[in-house]
């Protein structure tokens, strides 16, 4: 199944819409995982915002996209996991703003990184994100390690599988930008 994969990503890459379509609908299962896991973890008993509709939503983001290019399986789910954040960001922030007025007030919990199950606020996620894409200008592989393992629930030796490396060199690189976000978390505090 990799291999078939592997040729679907290459020739997705290509502009084949064929391909991407049938990309799309061989990953379906798991990125629908991926999507209730997103929102289970951005807090999702307070969003209405449902898997399916933030699947699709995601894979028109994607397939929208000329300059993309996914050269393995898990530069594809990372990608993925990086849109569905970013929606569900876009989601709660929009939603807060309707609630208050169009104002928005930032706070931050005193957690180092706050745990997923804490980030029931959009200010809390919204800050997250920001740290998150300045890790991903300096540290691409790291923000997507985030991405995997905090918003879409993998495990660290599904990650390790999929990136083809030990469990623990993610386990050291998820310590790494744990560090780099509980700088930037202190830092935006002040």
């Amino acid at each position: 199944m990799e291999t078939d994969i592997r040729t679907l990503i290459e020739r997705a890459d290509r502009a084949d819409q064929s391909a991407a379509d049938s990309l799309f609908s061989m990953l379906y299962v798991e990125l629908h995982r991926l999507a209730e896991g997103s929102l289970r973890r951005a807090g999702g008993s307070s969003l209405t915002l449902g898997p399916t509709t933030l699947l699709h939503e995601a894979y028109l983001n994607i397939a929208g996209r000329n300059d993309v290019t996914f050269p393995d399986h898990a530069r594809f789910l990372g990608y993925a996991s990086h849109a569905m954040r970013g929606l569900i960001i876009d989601y709660t922030r929009r939603r807060r703003a309707k609630k208050r007025g169009w104002q928005f007030e930032i706070t931050l919990a005193e957690e180092q990184v706050p745990a997923a199950e804490s980030l029931e606020s959009a200010e809390e996620l919204s800050r997250l994100s920001d740290a998150l894409d300045e890790l991903a200008t300096l540290e691409p592989a790291l923000a997507e390690l985030v991405d995997m393992h905090f918003f879409c629930g993998f495990a660290f030796a599904e990650i390790a599988s999929l990136r083809g490396v030990s469990a623990r060199t993610v386990q050291r690189d998820w310590r790494k930008a744990r560090l780099y976000l509980h700088h930037a978390l202190l830092d935006g505090e002040g």
